[in-house]
């Protein structure tokens, strides 16, 4: 993996969405079919032989990667949204963000128990979309879950871990300095 290319090729805006925090902006790889490539490719590569059976994209960065990752595998991709946005039942999460409260929901049949389950966002921060994500996709009984990120941004404090029993990684560790 060039991950140069990538580092290259991240946008960083400085106080998004709120004032102190310094936002990576994926979009920037997305629009790069170099890029994109580079990290669907690299992400299959880490998750080939792990039995997964879905790709659970968090909102909404994570259904661009997550969805390719997924056709690729040839498993299913489920959408981990924001609430009101999916038609049928629900079942949610509540987690604290750097900046505020949110919560995620996915529909009540979206995961079987025997799945194995890799959730995918675009970045991993303070860990409580990330947290959230992965306590979500438990209440359905998966076999395993896994979790994986474009960019981990390592010196902020991960004020929500993941669950240790979940192995985590991530294309990029970067710094927010």
């Amino acid at each position: 993996m060039d991950k140069q290319l990538l580092i290259d090729n991240i946008r960083k805006v400085p106080d998004y969405p709120v004032k102190g925090i310094m936002f990576f902006d994926v979009t920037t790889l997305f629009k790069n079919r170099h890029c994109l490539a580079e990290i669907v490719d690299e992400i299959c590569d880490i998750y080939r032989d792990k039995g997964i059976t879905k790709v659970a994209g968090v909102e909404s960065r994570g259904f661009v990667v997550g969805a390719a990752v997924a056709a690729k595998l040839g498993v299913g991709f489920v959408p981990v949204r924001k609430p009101g946005k999916l038609p049928a039942e629900t079942v949610f999460e509540s987690y604290s963000k750097e900046y505020g409260v949110d919560t995620i929901e996915m529909h009540t049949d979206a995961i079987e128990p025997g799945d194995v389950v890799l959730v995918h966002d675009d970045i991993l921060a303070t860990g409580g979309t990330a947290s959230a994500a992965v306590r979500l996709v438990k209440k359905f009984q998966p076999k395993a879950v896994y979790a994986n990120f474009i960019i981990d941004i390592i010196d902020i404090p991960r004020s929500c871990p993941i669950s240790p029993d979940v192995e985590v990684t991530s294309l990029l560790q970067l710094g927010e300095k």
